[in-house]
């Protein structure tokens, strides 16, 4: 792991985006693994303002989300569909065709999740997965207990996780207590990662994935298996892990 200290989210943010764009010029096609939630909007924003000012192109990107919520509609204000249209996909060049969801109101989700790994190894794997890092340790939505070993997967939502993520609805109660998410074994087949974490909040939980050990009741710890993993992490969030040195 390749720790980079910065001192604030905005710098998280810009640090971020220059290390997919130097992943861009040096690949034909780009496959990228996104995330939702407040940590990469401000990666989003980034990417957003370097397409319009010219320095990049997404025509020949192809996008793997995460997760999505099981019983929201795509037009839904707190579906993950309708979050990546307004933080990204409405404001650049990418074709429709090469953005890839989880459909969570599908009647079969065994069956959506055996067909969202088809379309991820057909793709040949994700090129660079972006993560942001729950309280508990999550990561999508592999909730602590997760097997390492787990794919594409329908699950059962923690109440801390629907409790981080009430925020984004009218009530805690408003949160859909299912989710369809990667599993930990086809995140870790990405060829890399991207790690940002941001907040005091999450400050904790960094130090233990970077000082604890690598076990299933922190999905997180999964990371240190894979060999190349890069994590951007804001002052706040290093507040645990010794002195700041910033970049």
């Amino acid at each position: 792991m390749d720790l980079i200290k910065v001192k604030d989210y905005q710098t998280m943010s810009e640090k971020g985006c220059a290390y997919l764009l130097n992943h861009f010029q040096t690949l034909k096609n780009p496959i990228l693994g996104l995330a939702t939630g407040s940590t990469p909007e401000g990666l989003y924003k980034q990417l957003i303002e370097k397409y319009k000012k010219g320095f990049i192109s997404f025509r020949d990107v192809s996008t793997f989300n995460l997760d999505e919520y099981v019983g929201l509609e795509e037009k839904d204000p707190n579906s993950y569909h309708y979050y990546m249209n307004e933080k990204l996909f409405n404001h650049i060049d990418i074709s429709k065709e090469n953005v890839h969801l989880p459909n969570g109101t599908v009647t079969n989700l065994q069956q959506e999740c055996r067909d969202y790994e088809r379309l991820i190894e057909q793709a040949g794997y994700v090129d660079v997965q972006i993560l942001g890092l729950g309280l508990n340790g999550h990561i999508g939505f592999n909730e602590p207990g997760t097997p390492f070993s787990s794919r594409t997967h329908a699950v059962e939502l923690n109440e801390s996780t629907r409790e981080a993520n009430a925020r984004f609805f009218d009530s805690k109660e408003a949160v859909p207590r299912q989710a369809i998410t990667m599993g930990i074994e086809t995140i870790l087949e990405s060829k890399e990662i991207l790690l940002l974490v941001s907040g005091k909040k999450k400050a904790v939980a960094l130090a233990r994935l970077l000082s604890g050990d690598i076990r299933e009741d922190f999905p997180a710890s999964a990371l240190k298996k894979h060999p190349h993993v890069t994590i951007i992490a804001d002052e706040d969030a290093c507040v645990h892990i010794g002195e700041h040195v910033y970049q």
